[in-house]
């Protein structure tokens, strides 16, 4: 495990914390300014939140509860403090265009696209007090792009409840800009109890263009006069504007101060200069006539003209306006980066106002001067005049008869108190201890503080917080409640950054330097905080800021006396604090040492004094060291005020640390020690000396003092050299010893290697010099050493008294032979020594005097010995280095200078590289030519020595590169091939491409060199180079392209098993540049270890950064390049027990991660189980009939695998693999047995899966019976063999008594059994072997164009009426003129009654009541109101759930499980409306596709088989009783139908079957023509004839029924294709039956018609298509023989049911789908069923009905049965289609499925069950887990969605009500009404509270308005 690990991991628990707790929200570390003087020197993490809709446009705060709202694009947000999403919703896109008025109609809007909203205007609305009413609620205005800019109210407490919203706005209600460019910004008014809003926007170029640049706009509707609300009426006022476009306002920011409302903005200056100029505009608050409005220039000195944000503070005590400024490009609306704050006082600002308004009224406009200072704006007629002086006063905010609006000619200046180079874009501010701190967001998302100090002008920065790179920051910069954190919004988040980190400094001094403003240093509680959060900030010196004189001071300690002490005394040590806080007399300070306790300490004045710790309290000094310092803190209560260092010494330990010289080392110290002589001891005073024999230290003034005075040994007199093993005389020199008394023996110390050697000394004294001369006695050393020469050191002793020594005093001891191997290493040595090389029989180096054998020392050396030679080749050219090794290579360097020779040739020696005798390192000389030879080195006048082995002088040749391409990012391995191309040592070649290295990246040999390129930095062709040393060679003749990098733009799939193998499919460009693309994969072994697993998280988080990732190994797979655009991978293999942590693709150095390019991540799954053939007894051989398939057994083969990607054999030779599903796999063998490929003669069944390679046995073929077959062919088995039973009984029993022809009979009977099982057989394979095509095509061919779905009027008019035509929703309310207006009074008025809940109520009892009111009655009654009511949604539900309650109470005294069984009252259709109503979404987003899509797989599959045009049957279907059973001869057509497009004629292939009648063929040529369109806009086949055309004149009409038609007794049969023998790859075209009319795509129609003459219908005769009815007579006797025959020709009808078995199979992923769609709780269910099963359970638990299979039975009639079968069975209730009988006989199949799966019974099936509950048994069970896993997950979920429930059906209302013809479908129930008129009103009469609403009174106006009914009003 790496190094680095242990240290991390105790802070693995910590990290993991850390993310616990912020998982709510995102964390992110900010950067800091580079600049070190404006950067904080820390950071903190800070929370923040990314939300869709980027960029984010507005954000507010809500001051009561502290939440955020964010406006963005297309979503709205409400937040908690902390960044919790507590709603949204989503506002946009919607069809819109700016050039049209909404609503939108797309066919009157042609420019109308499907439009982003973007939001413009985020304000709060508070409740608005009028006389006499109470507070209205609080909401959030939202203003968006879209429809011209309306406006709509919202719930501040979920923002996705509408409160008010326009469905119909009209042009007064256009607020916003429809241009997402275009500025907006509004400020709410409160005025005399009306809710107002002021808006400034700019200019549109598309869309109204007469809406002015300020406006004033109604918060809430007004009904006296009447006015909508957001509407900008006549009475309220506005900027009137002559020329729209000129005066473009940009407007920044919009505001109240005192009673004014101002506006900032930036525009060209009309008047002047037409430069771009920043303007602040003022309206009185209460001036709705806008005579007030005058504006002022502002001018910021440096030429920052355009505003960018705006911030209204006090600053200084005085309110003023901070705006952030830019510098406009050259007369351009665009700003530069360059920046500055400039600050304008409010009241200079007002003043100027005033000014221009004075100067207006009572000057003409112009000053003192003359000059015009003042003029009237926006090119309208006024102008300035001279009205009285006192005008202003008595007309503060104008009148009628003053000028406006008015401009002042002379800006208001500023000078920047702060610039910037990157362009600001939002400013706020706060106030912390009476100074201002602007808070600046910039243009690349960084956050800036500033801080300005009293009296000062300019601002400092002191702190930049990078919040979000490169992205700017919304001028919405929002301080939070408390003041302590600021709300920043970016692009595409917001952050919660703190205004202030003073908790991140640890002490004074820290907090003190950043300069913040906010910090300061609170003394006592020791800690950096906010002035308010320090207890006595207000007392002297207990709350210290850097901004408060002495700048940067803290608690200091002036001075510590002593500062350094003797750790053997205890003493008084007195401190000196500057700044030291004020106390009360009950509290005390204290002193603490370290970690000692604290010590009470005496404060006077500035000076504190403390008793220092007892010395046996002090901790030991360091080891190594002769002191330790302590820190020495002044102590308040726990917290440390102010700190200093104290040192404790100690002399003792000062003696103990030098052992040589302890004397020198005491008295030489930088403590005050002294030794002790005679006692030998270091000491800190000198007093503790018994016998007063004491060296000072150097720093006193006392003798003896310093080293020199101390008793040494400085010298050895006699050499240091001593050789071993001989007698060597020893002689020091001391000093200083008079001291000692007495005459102790002296002894020599020598020291080797731990042990010490004592030789005891002779001492002679110099009386006169007062030297001393120790004669050691001589010894003979005797140890073993590694080296030449080891270093003793040696003292002198006199008795147990260490002598003091000079620290360089040592011994050498030597020993000749070591180390000098050889004669010219010995002579080398220094002469000092005395080494010589003796010969003899075994020469050596030895010391001189021991050298005695004969012949002695010898004075010349050996000639060199060369013992190997490296390289043993070089290029001709030279270069190279050489390196000899051997002996006796000369003694100096100079030896052999000049004397080294390669092959010949000098060979120059390196200084570097040489060593004495055994090494010489040369470089290699150029050769003229190839040759070879020993390498020769000659030493001074010796003979010369040669090596045995020969150099070669060689010249390699480069021949050839492969591959000659490659990626720029390089990681090519390139191999150079050549000649020769070990010249040299590997580390002498190096390879270039061009000039780029190539790096070589294995061994090289004669002919081949592999390296790897590096990165380039373009595209090139280049040339390879190799040098061997200095020489250089290239490939001749080629070159190597460096070409554009690979890139993979598609990869899939993403998904394999652990087994790996599986083949990626990767796509993209230039794949073809890599020889060698790798897929890699790495995986994180999995461990139980706890420890681990917090690792593991620890490591993620780093990760993240880039750092190590633990336990981590990498798997990789070489992949194949097929193309330029294609290559292959095989995934690589992993362990079932690891992680997958990436995986990426390696092409060279460009590596491409799979998640990149698929856009998810790659996943890896357990490998596919596959189960033997023979699982019971794997031993035995499968028995495998030929002409079936083998069905293989598995679980998960799907997962991730393909049928295609599967290849199984059997034996030598291929199964081929039909279909592949979940859990089966199909493969068809080869007709006869395959031979085996192993020692079994049967072959094996092997099957491969990538990698995966599975033997599942061997197989058997069977070539006498018939072999077990697949389970579809074992069910029509057994129904056939039942049947076959049964008529071999009914034959014996017929001939039982025909004795005398029983024989013959029965083997007559055998003879026919035999055949019917071969034919069983044969019909069985057929059908399965259709199943297996069937499967594979469908999937590819049903989908194609787009879903016909119904728009919302038909659906709900189809829903509400089904099968009626003239549905009240297509009416017109057809009155003579002369009632109309009469009758639509009167339905008003009876619209109002329905919304009364008394009166509904009421009328429904009452209608029920009735007796001969009719069930499809109360239906029709139930769809009347739910038109009528529509538009009330939320009304309409409340009295839906009313009238339930009713139908619960009736039901619980009866049977509660039968509520809402059957549609039986009123209530019970109005729930099935209210469902389709708010069901439609969900069928549109969600269920509407596979909805579609089984509808069309069904007619797909439907239509491919025959289907009898008369009965319906169908070859392929799922409900018995429309099978077409008869075994029908067919085959599949393709016609070639000419279909004119444009003035173009297309031929277009159609397939049809032989046997289609001609209407058939036209309908499915129609469907193919019209593919996608919806039904009802497409030709209907009646009215077409369809025409064959062979050659150039024959043309032939042919019909269903003409005179060729086949006519049998009373039987005529349709015509065919097969009847008019069309052949295969026929012409044909439709044509119209009447006048040739060309539609849009009208099929080509050219050349004579010759239809054949149709024939009469004779009267009786019956038609029949494929099948005669089963209503044919009785068939005579004498022709029953004659039908027995026909029988026997024909199979068994039962043996067809495995059609339906087919036709399941393949339908089965489409239902799966449905079902699916339907009853998925992954994703929310719809908020109706919610809902509504909510209500449910109230009504259960308010009625005590704990039975929960009532409620399972109450909600399954209430949605499935009532809603989804109504859909899954009319299919044309929700599509544009066409539902054919056959296609409805499936779709009731698949519908009484889903009724079976809703209920909770138990689903048993026998064999007496019907065939269509047989199908779907063994789904069912999975599909009622569904069911109540639905209904359970629905029920568990958190309540509480009555308020979204409500929102929802408000904008259902609002979506869909304009939809319903609601006059129409009053005047239908009126009625109603005037049938049940009497029994109503006495109803209603009874009734006490309707008596006192007057219903009867008010219903009988109703009667007299509708049709004039005279009543007793």
């Amino acid at each position: 495990m790496p190094a680095a690990v242990p240290p991390l991991l105790p802070l693995s628990t910590w990290w993991w914390c850390l993310v616990l707790l912020q998982l709510p929200q995102a964390l992110t570390q900010p950067q800091l300014d580079p600049n070190p003087e404006k950067a904080s020197p820390a950071g903190q993490a800070f929370p923040y939140l990314s939300l869709d809709g980027s960029p984010l446009n507005h954000l507010l705060l809500d001051p009561r509860s502290g939440h955020l709202y964010v406006g963005a694009v297309n979503h709205l947000y409400h937040l908690s403090p902390d960044l919790q999403v507590l709603s949204s919703s989503q506002t946009g896109p919607k069809l819109d265009s700016p050039e049209c008025l909404p609503p939108i109609v797309p066919k009157d809007c042609p420019t109308a696209r499907v439009t982003p909203n973007t939001n413009k205007i985020l304000l709060l609305e508070e409740g608005v007090d009028a006389v006499g009413s109470e507070v209205g609620a609080r909401s959030l205005i939202v203003c968006g792009t879209l429809f011209q800019g309306i406006c709509d109210k919202r719930s501040l407490g979920n923002v996705s409840e509408v409160l008010y919203q326009t469905s119909n706005p009209v042009d007064t209600q256009y607020v916003a800009a429809n241009d997402p460019r275009v500025s907006t910004v509004g400020v709410i008014l409160n005025q005399k109890g009306v809710g107002l809003m002021l808006v400034g926007r700019g200019y549109t170029s598309k869309g109204p263009s007469d809406i002015p640049p300020i406006t004033t706009r109604r918060l809430s509707p007004s009904s006296s006069p009447s006015r909508q609300a957001f509407s900008q009426d006549e009475e309220l006022g506005k900027l009137v504007v002559g020329s729209y476009s000129e005066y473009n306002n940009n407007f920044i920011s919009a505001f109240n101060h005192s009673d004014h409302v101002y506006f900032l903005f930036s525009r060209r200056d009309m008047w002047n200069r037409k430069e771009y100029r920043t303007y602040v505009s003022r309206l009185c608050a209460g001036d709705r006539s806008f005579y007030s409005y005058v504006e002022v220039p502002l001018e910021c000195s440096g030429g920052y003209n355009l505003a960018q944000g705006a911030s209204p503070a006090e600053h200084q005590g005085r309110p003023v306006l901070f705006v952030a400024m830019a510098a406009g490009q050259a007369s351009t609306p665009t700003a530069t980066g360059r920046s500055a704050l400039c600050v304008y006082g409010m009241s200079e600002l007002d003043a100027s106002l005033q000014r221009a308004q004075e100067l207006c009224y009572t000057e003409g406009g112009r000053g003192r001067t003359g000059q015009e200072e003042a003029y009237i704006e926006y090119e309208v007629s006024s102008k300035c005049l001279r009205l009285p002086k006192d005008s202003l006063k008595e007309y503060p905010c104008g009148g009628e008869h003053t000028p406006s609006p008015i401009a002042s000619a002379v800006p208001l200046s500023a000078t920047p108190s702060l610039t910037r180079e990157t362009q600001l874009t939002a400013v706020t501010t706060a106030t912390e201890a009476g100074h201002t701190i602007a808070l600046l967001g910039d243009k690349k998302g960084w956050l800036h503080k500033v801080g300005y100090t009293h009296g000062s002008k300019v601002g400092t920065l002191y702190q930049s917080v990078l919040v979000d790179q490169d992205r700017p920051v919304n001028a919405d910069l929002l301080l939070d409640q408390s003041g302590q954190n600021v709300y920043v919004l970016t692009d595409g988040k917001v952050s919660k950054v703190a205004v202030s980190q003073c908790e991140q400094q640890p002490d004074c001094q820290s907090c003190l330097s950043v300069r913040d403003p906010y910090c300061g240093w609170c003394v006592l509680e020791g800690r950096c905080t906010r002035r308010l959060e320090c207890s006595r900030e207000g007392q002297a010196n207990h709350w210290l800021w850097s901004y408060q004189p002495p700048a940067n001071q803290c608690v200091t300690v002036q001075s510590l006396k002593p500062a350094i002490q003797s750790r053997e005394e205890a003493t008084q040590v007195s401190l000196t604090v500057a700044q030291l806080p004020t106390l009360t007399e009950e509290e005390s300070l204290s002193c603490s040492f370290g970690t000692l306790p604290p010590q009470p300490a005496i404060v006077k004045g500035t000076t504190i004094t403390c008793q220092s710790p007892l010395p046996e309290l002090l901790p030991p000094s360091p080891p190594g060291s002769d002191h330790v310092s302590l820190r020495v803190s002044v102590m308040f209560r726990d917290v440390a005020i102010s700190s200093s260092d104290i040192i404790f010494y100690d002399c003792r330990a000062v003696g103990r640390l030098n052992t040589t010289s302890p004397c020198m080392a005491c008295v030489g110290s930088v403590w005050p020690c002294s030794w002790c002589v005679l006692g030998g001891l270091c000491t800190h005073t000198n007093n503790s000396c018994p016998r007063q024999h004491t060296i000072h230290n150097s720093l006193e003034q006392l003798e003896p003092r310093g080293p020199e005075s101390c008793p040494c040994v400085w010298a050895l007199q006699s050499s240091p050299l001593v050789p071993m093993g001989f007698l060597s005389p020893l002689t020091l020199l001391g000093r200083n010893l008079d001291m000692f008394q007495g005459e102790e023996q002296y002894v020599c110390v020598v020291v080797v290697e731990g042990e010490e050697l004592k030789l005891n000394a002779t001492l002679e004294k110099d009386p006169e010099n007062m030297t001393y001369t120790f004669t050691c006695s001589a010894h003979e050393f005797q140890y073993p050493v590694n080296h030449l020469e080891y270093s003793a050191p040696i003292y002198l002793q006199r008795g147990s008294h260490h002598i003091d020594s000079a620290p360089n005093l040592r011994l050498q001891l030597y020993d000749c032979s070591v180390g000098q191997s050889d004669c010219s290493q010995c002579r080398a040595v220094p002469s000092d020594y005395g080494c010589v090389w003796c010969g003899g029989e075994s020469p050596g180096c030895a010391y001189h005097l021991s050298c005695t054998s004969s012949p002695g020392p010898e004075d010349a050396c050996p000639p060199p010995h060369i013992i190997q030679i490296q390289p043993v080749s070089g290029p001709v050219e030279g270069g190279v280095l050489v390196t000899i090794h051997g002996s006796n290579l000369g003694m100096h360097y100079q030896d052999i200078q000049g004397g080294v020779t390669v092959a010949g040739v000098s060979c120059l020696p390196q200084p570097h590289g040489y060593l004495i005798s055994t090494r010489i390192v040369c470089e290699l000389q150029p050769s003229k030519q190839e040759t070879e030879g020993p390498v020769i080195v000659t030493v001074g006048d010796s003979e010369p020595g040669q090596s045995l082995q020969t150099f070669t002088y060689q010249d390699p040749q480069l021949t050839g590169i492969v591959p000659d391409k490659g990626p720029v990012s390089g990681g090519t391995s390139l191999t150079v091939q050549g000649t020769r191309l070990l010249t040299g040592q590997r580390k002498d070649l190096t390879a270039y491409v061009g000039q780029q290295p190539c790096y070589i990246v294995e061994e090289v040999n004669g002919t081949h060199l592999v390296c790897r390129t590096s990165p380039s930095n373009q595209t090139a062709e280049l040339t390879v180079r190799v040098l061997f040393g200095k020489a250089e060679r290239s490939v001749p003749g080629q070159v190597f392209h460096y070409m554009e990098d690979p890139v993979i733009t598609a990869a899939s799939p993403a998904e394999s098993f652990y087994e790996g193998g599986r083949s990626i499919k990767v796509s993209g460009r230039n794949l073809d540049v890599v020889q060698q693309p790798m897929i890699s994969v790495r995986l994180e072994h999995m461990a139980e270890n706890i420890l681990v697993m917090r690792r593991r998280r620890y490591a993620r988080l780093l990760a993240k950064n880039h750092l190590l990732v633990f336990n981590s190994t990498v798997s990789k797979e070489r992949c194949r390049v097929v193309s330029s655009f294609e290559m292959t991978c095989v995934t690589p293999s992993v362990t079932h027990d690891s992680k997958v942590l990436g995986v990426w693709f390696e092409l060279d150095n460009v590596k491409v991660s799979f998640e990149s390019v698929a856009g998810k991540t790659f996943s890896y799954y357990p490998n596919p189980e596959l189960l033997a053939l023979n699982r019971d007894d794997p031993d035995t051989p499968y028995r495998f009939k030929p002409g079936g398939v083998i069905a293989v057994e598995g679980k998960d083969l799907t997962r991730a695998m393909t049928r295609d990607e599967v290849v199984a054999r059997l034996g030598d030779q291929e199964c081929e693999v039909k279909t592949l599903d979940s859990t089966h796999l199909y493969c068809e063998p080869p007709e006869k047995q395959p031979d085996s490929l192993g020692s079994n003669q049967l072959p094996s069944l092997r099957v491969v899966m990538g990698k995966l390679n599975v033997d599942l046995g061997t197989v058997q073929y069977d070539t006498e019976g018939l072999s077990p077959v697949p389970l579809a062919a074992q069910v029509g088995l057994a129904v056939g063999a039942a049947v076959v039973v049964l008529v071999v009984l009914v034959i014996i029993l017929m001939y039982r008594r025909r004795s005398k022809q029983a024989l013959r009979d029965y083997k007559k009977v055998l003879v026919q059994l035999e055949t019917l099982e071969i034919n069983v057989g044969d019909q069985c394979r057929k059908e399965f072997t259709d199943l297996m095509t069937e499967m594979m095509d469908l999937s590819s061919d049903v989908g194609g164009p787009g879903i016909p779905l119904l728009d919302y009027k038909t659906y709900a008019e189809r829903v509400f009426f089904p099968g009626q035509r003239g549905a009240p929703l297509s009416q017109n309310l057809d009155l003579p003129e002369s009632r109309r207006r009469t009758v639509e009074q009167g339905l008003g008025q009876l619209n109002n009654l329905l919304n009364n809940r008394l009166f509904l109520i009421r009328f429904i009892h009452t209608l029920e009541a009735q007796q001969n009111f009719s069930q499809r009655d109360r239906g029709y009654v139930a769809s009347l109101l739910t038109m009528a009511l529509h538009d009330k949604l939320e009304y309409f539900t409340d009295v839906m759930k009313t009238l339930l309650g009713d139908l619960v109470q009736q039901y619980v005294t009866k049977n509660p499980k039968l509520m809402l069984r059957r549609t039986e009252t009123v209530v019970e259709k109005m729930l099935t409306n209210w469902m389709s109503i708010c069901l439609y979404s969900f069928l549109k987003e969600v269920a509407g596709e596979p909805l579609y899509m089984l509808y069309r797989a069904i007619k797909y599959q439907v239509d491919k088989g025959p289907v009898d045009a008369v009965t319906g049957k169908a070859k392929r279907t799922l409900n018995d009783s429309h099978l077409l059973r008869e075994d029908i001869d067919y085959c599949s057509v393709t016609l070639t139908v000419m279909v004119k497009s444009g003035v173009e004629v297309q031929p277009c292939p159609v397939k049809v079957l032989d046997t289609d009648t001609i209407t058939q063929v036209k309908d499915k040529i129609l469907d193919q023509i019209y593919k996608g369109a919806p039904f009802s806009q497409r030709p209907a086949a009646d009215s077409l004839d369809l025409e064959w055309r062979s050659g150039q004149a024959g043309h032939l009409t042919l019909s269903d029924d003409d005179v060729t038609a086949i006519v049998q007794g009373r039987w005529k049969k349709l015509n065919t294709l097969q009847h008019y023998k069309v052949p295969d790859g026929a012409t044909v075209a439709l044509i119209p039956r009447s006048a040739a009319v060309v539609g849009i795509h009208q099929v080509y129609q050219t050349g004579e018609k010759t239809p054949m003459l149709e024939g009469e219908g004779e009267e009786g005769l019956r038609l029949w298509h494929l099948v005669k009815s089963n209503e044919e007579p009785e068939i005579p006797k004498h022709r029953k023989s004659s039908m027995r025959e026909r029988e026997r020709a024909k199979a068994i009808p039962e043996i067809y049911l495995t059609r339906l078995l087919s036709m399941k199979g393949t339908l089965q992923k489409f239902v799966d789908d449905v079902f699916v769609a339907i009853l998925n709780t992954k994703r929310p269910p719809p908020i109706a069923v919610r809902f509504f099963f909510d209500f449910l359970d109230d009504m259960a638990e308010k009625h005590g009905i704990d039975d929960p299979e009532t409620v399972h039975i109450w909600k399954t009639n209430s949605l499935p049965l009532r809603f989804w079968v109504n859909i899954l069975k009319n299919p044309q209730f929700v599509f544009d289609v066409q539902v054919t009988d056959s296609v409805d006989a499936v779709l009731s199949v698949i519908a009484q499925t889903f009724i079976d799966s809703c209920t909770t019974s138990e689903h048993k099936v026998g064999r007496d069950s019907p065939v269509n509950k047989l199908l779907y048994a063994r789904e069912i069970p999975r599909y009622k887990q569904l069911v109540e896993r639905y209904y359970s997950d629905i029920h568990s979920a958190a309540s509480g969605c009555y308020q979204e429930m409500n929102s929802t059906l408000t904008e259902l209302s609002g979506s869909f009500g304009s939809d319903m013809n609601s006059l129409v479908a009053l005047l239908e129930l009126y009625k109603y009404i005037n049938k049940y008129y009497d029994q109503i009103i006495a109803s209603l009469e009874e009734d006490a509270a309707g008596q006192k609403m007057q219903l009867a009174y008010r219903l009988q106006q109703v009667a007299a308005l509708v049709e004039n009914k005279v009543t007793d009003l």
